[in-house]
């Protein structure tokens, strides 16, 4: 860790935000003017729009993912928490992912914490469902999906082979009729592998409060979204919400009652709460307040962006604010990195103002719906076409040229190649199958030792 003279900037959060905010920085910044600290649990950031597309096997989980270290080369990357903020001392507290908590100084903080899964108190919630936030969750997702497969196509037991092909999805956004359209996808196509699993055999149910899905691209497409969900056999539950999924049992508001080892949560997200403990002042919802500079309301050291922060919508109008997606954070992350550096050197700060450019969501292979604005026109797509505008957009939008061109060759191969459709859950937990063999006496004999940590988790 430097111990440079150099004042700092600090970037707490290393997600879309933070990246982008830090490259920028460190681009426009003279050599030798600061030192740019990035600190974040993960040491890779995240591209999420993709995920849905992870868990269906259409892209690898490690091209989803940009390491920071490497894209960061000049920048000091720490991996661990920022547990609390002084700002009268202007320090920062960091919890390393192993050993003592430190106190790390700063002269200039950017807060780019993200968001987390919104989720209520609903009995068996936390037990039994599945987010999709990370790239981890994804992977778990896919892995868990198919191994319900292998589960139906051995088993005679009706019972078992009901709950394991049946699939509940909770939240109607983007994140959730993405995934469940790839999901769907992947399973139909892993179905022709199993003599056993017919397509007709799995039941997909998917929830959602409000009284349409994907409101992001306007009634009228989310109302062809969800025409053609339905027509894929799709069950979709409008209007009502999930009382509890106890032991995988699923209670719906509306009385319909399922048994599902697959419970999805995507039905929305919220601000980091860690934001609570940084003395700034929030919005209503939990969002850092921010002026239109994207600095902190009472601030001129501090910036934040992103999913974590409540930035004014200058192109919509007084009382509107920035929605939480890919398309503002990127031009957010440029025009803070900006501000920083005119910050530093006593310029004046420039406003973000940006105009909704439209939305863009793939619900399968070769089936997608787009909204694209062009001044006061909007185009509206559906189908393929959409579909392509959706990888298209996302294509450009991934970060650095390295991860673009690994997506693209994911995309190619897969015009040409069948999807994969094997199951590798034994990853979530690779030492089991060695310390069975490792077990100085066998089970039979004698009462079996004490099982590792992580073994008796997974049992």
């Amino acid at each position: 860790m430097s111990t440079t003279e150099r004042p700092r900037i600090l970037v707490v959060g290393g997600g879309y935000v933070g990246l982008y905010a830090a490259r920028r920085i460190l681009k426009k910044m003279r050599y030798g003017e600061a030192t740019v600290t990035v600190v974040d649990p993960r040491s890779y950031m995240t591209y999420q729009p993709f995920l849905p597309e992870a868990a269906a096997g259409s892209i690898s989980p490690r091209h989803v993912v940009v390491p920071l270290r490497r894209v960061l080369p000049k920048a000091e990357v720490l991996t661990g928490r920022v547990s609390t903020i002084d700002q009268d001392r202007k320090v920062a507290v960091i919890q390393p992912l192993v050993g003592e908590t430190y106190e790390l100084p700063f002269d200039y903080l950017v807060v780019a914490l993200g968001a987390v899964s919104r989720t209520f108190p609903i009995p068996g919630l936390a037990e039994n469902g599945i987010g999709m936030k990370g790239i981890e969750e994804a992977i778990g997702l896919r892995n868990h999906v198919l191994e319900q497969l292998d589960k139906a196509d051995s088993t005679t037991d009706e019972e078992i082979r009901r709950k394991a092909l049946t699939f509940v999805f909770v939240g109607g956004g983007f994140a959730g009729a993405e995934t469940i359209g790839e999901v769907e996808d992947m399973a139909r196509d892993a179905a022709k592998y199993y003599p056993n699993v017919k397509r007709e055999d799995m039941r997909f149910v998917l929830v959602d409060a409000a009284d349409k899905i994907l409101p992001e691209v306007g009634p009228k497409l989310g109302k062809w979204g969800l025409e053609h969900l339905q027509k894929r056999g799709i069950e979709v539950y409008l209007e009502t919400s999930m009382n509890s999924c106890i032991d995988g049992h699923v209670v719906l508001k509306n009385g319909l009652e399922v048994d599902s080892n697959t419970i999805v949560w995507t039905a929305g997200v919220k601000p980091n709460p860690a934001l609570a403990r940084f003395g700034l002042p929030l919005g209503p919802r939990g969002h850092v307040d921010t002026a239109p500079t994207l600095q902190v309301q009472g601030s001129d050291y501090i910036w934040a962006a992103g999913d974590n922060a409540q930035v004014p919508d200058l192109a919509v109008g007084e009382g509107a604010w920035c929605p939480p997606n890919a398309q503002h954070a990127l031009r957010q992350a440029k025009v803070l990195g900006d501000n920083v550096i005119s910050g530093m050197r006593g310029f004046p700060q420039k406003e973000y103002k940006h105009a909704n450019k439209g939305a863009v969501a793939g619900l399968g292979l070769h089936k997608g719906v787009a909204m694209i604005v062009f001044g006061k026109m909007k185009i509206k797509l559906k189908g393929r076409l959409a579909w392509y505008m959706h990888r298209g957009y996302h294509g450009m939008a991934m970060p650095t040229f390295n991860r673009k061109i690994r997506v693209v060759a994911d995309w190619t191969l897969g015009m040409f190649l069948k999807r994969e459709v094997v199951s590798l859950g034994a990853i979530e937990n690779p030492r089991e199958e060695f310390y069975e063999a490792a077990s100085p006496v066998s089970a039979a004999v004698v009462a079996k030792p004490s099982v590792p940590a992580e073994k008796a988790k997974a049992s």
